[in-house]
């Protein structure tokens, strides 16, 4: 955190293959964040911590959305953590 007392912002997912593009909402939140260099991090809560299993995360792509693994390789590039 900066000198300007600014809280860092936590994004929420609680959706994996269930709702893709909700499942993908929070990551294009927190890379808009990591453009911006603010300090963020992802929570994937309920049936969103599905999506740390190896390979879910390739069979989510949101409406609209760029596929979640390139969502996720640039939350990555911003180091930006993922808690489950």
């Amino acid at each position: 955190m900066d000198g300007n007392n600014q809280r860092p912002l936590m994004y929420v997912a609680t959706h994996a293959t269930d709702d893709p593009t909700l499942a993908s909402v929070p990551f294009l939140l927190a890379t808009g964040a990591g453009s911006a260099d603010l300090d963020c991090c992802i929570a994937l809560l309920g049936e969103a911590a599905v999506l740390a299993k190896p390979g879910m995360i390739d069979a989510v792509q949101g409406v609209g959305f760029p596929p979640l693994r390139e969502l996720l390789d640039k939350v990555r590039d911003f180091e930006i953590p993922v808690y489950v």
